[in-house]
């Protein structure tokens, strides 16, 4: 079966039936600027025993690597039932949960999925995810500017991830949404709060704040939260969810707590699946929920007094109204959404504690042992979650060539995306690494460096 199975006949009856004589003149409220021609980029089909077949190689291009990489996606383990769970066909091809008499389970997920990032947060309300980490906080942004009513300016930290402010100038500045870059600390790789002095007054809607931010250190987050507060403005915590189990969370930031939280739940018992797909969150305060996207379910009881769950707050309709909209978030990512609803339940707030924890103490301990190598320092001197800087006397992505060869990914090249860190290394570790894992990272990187320093034999000539 064709994948679309309308003939050229049936699609001119269907054009004339509407008025119009092609698929252009249907779509002719796309701007000629926005049209990308012929796709000839795109390689030829492949059969189906062919497309398998490239598909399994990809997949063990990532078989049994050690990852000390990080940078917005993390190798923590997953207790088995979680995905034993998640793959029951009643969660696994569910649809979406419009209609609440067939859908009691999949509601439930969500309604106690929700609880578990409000509480996580230290907020009063939540959604039931986002497509991901940084259409969350695109999403985010766009909540505050709706509530700010006054400024479309909203000022975004340079240690924000990357791929994030990408995301978010794509999404919110084609709305008219100008983002104003915070610069980063040299010594500390933080927004020093004083540096924002010359910045007072009401004309920024938002204050994005990162905790911890990409380069792994914590932020001021109390200072940066009362500064915006006291500036007009709203406040969004950009967090991951694995330190909110033992960091302050965003909702007791400074005296009146963040106003929005958001951010990729993939820590939570999603695997790195080589990139996707993940999730993303997002909470606020009870008073802005009529301005939060995307679906928020409700418990409530029947005409028997039962307890049962529904989508509330907003019309099914409000979803398909494209442009106006709250937000076009339809089919998110609720397969997703139950992992993590099981993976949180599973670990507890105790669990969860101890995998922050656990963490933390392995990249304390890579760090120690890395930076004791010839050739590599830390860059930043402020604490830091489970990621850290450092520098190296080499260039970066020869060294990171160098430990590929032997299935160790060892970092994020920060140079890529901050010219200012040329030759910086971010290395990550998750409660997976264990001190034989570091060990064995600090003994390959060590031999790395001293042969790349070693004074080569000259040739002799023959006689």
């Amino acid at each position: 079966m064709p994948f679309i199975p309308h003939t050229d006949e049936e699609l001119a009856a269907m054009l004339s039936t509407v008025g119009v004589h092609s698929l252009e003149n249907l779509f002719d409220e796309i701007p000629p600027a926005l049209h990308v021609g012929k796709l000839a980029a795109i390689p030829n089909a492949l059969s189906e025993m062919e497309l398998t077949r490239l598909m399994r190689d990809r997949a063990q291009q990532d078989a049994g690597a050690v990852c000390f990489v990080g940078a917005g996606a993390y190798d923590h383990y997953i207790p088995a039932a979680v995905w034993e769970l998640v793959t029951r066909g009643e969660f696994y091809s569910a649809y979406t949960p419009y209609q609440a008499e067939a859908s009691q389970g999949t509601l439930q997920i969500g309604y106690e999925f929700q609880t578990m990032v409000a509480n996580l947060m230290a907020l009063e309300v939540s959604n039931t995810s986002l497509y991901d980490g940084a259409s969350a906080l695109a999403e985010a942004v766009l909540m505050a500017v709706r509530l700010h009513r006054k400024s479309k300016r909203v000022l975004m930290p340079s240690t924000v991830n990357p791929v994030y402010r990408s995301v978010a100038q794509t999404i919110a500045g084609s709305q008219s949404i100008e983002f104003v870059e915070l610069p980063f600390d040299a010594r500390g790789g933080h927004i020093a709060p004083e540096g924002l002095r010359e910045l007072k007054g009401d004309s920024y809607a938002a204050l994005v704040v990162p905790q911890p931010n990409f380069f792994g250190i914590l932020e001021e987050v109390d200072a940066l939260t009362d500064w915006g507060h006291e500036n007009g403005m709203v406040v969004i915590g950009l967090a991951n969810p694995t330190a909110m189990a033992w960091l302050a969370p965003p909702g007791q930031w400074g005296a009146q707590g963040a106003d929005i939280a958001c951010g990729e739940g993939q820590p939570l018992g999603v695997p790195l699946s080589s990139g996707g797909p993940y999730f993303g969150f997002l909470a606020s305060k009870r008073a802005y929920v009529r301005q939060m996207p995307g679906r928020i379910v409700g418990r409530t009881v029947d005409l028997e007094g039962k307890p049962g769950f529904t989508l509330t707050l907003q019309a099914r309709e409000q979803h398909i109204r494209r442009a106006k909209a709250t937000s076009n978030i339809c089919t998110n990512q609720g397969l997703l959404v139950t992992a993590a609803t099981i993976y949180m339940a599973i670990l507890g707030s105790e669990g969860l504690t101890r995998v922050a924890r656990a963490s933390h103490e392995n990249c304390l301990s890579l760090v120690q042992r890395l930076t004791a190598i010839d050739g590599v320092e830390q860059v930043f001197e402020r604490p830091f979650f489970h990621e850290a800087v450092l520098r190296f006397n080499a260039p970066v992505g020869e060294v990171l060539r160098s430990l590929a060869a032997y299935n160790v990914l060892g970092g994020y090249e920060l140079g890529r995306n901050y010219p200012q860190l040329t030759n910086g290394l971010m290395v990550c570790t998750t409660e997976q690494r264990t001190m034989s894992d570091i060990e064995s990272y600090s003994q390959l990187l060590a031999r790395i460096m001293r042969q790349r320093t070693a004074p080569r034999c000259p040739v002799q000539p023959k006689i």
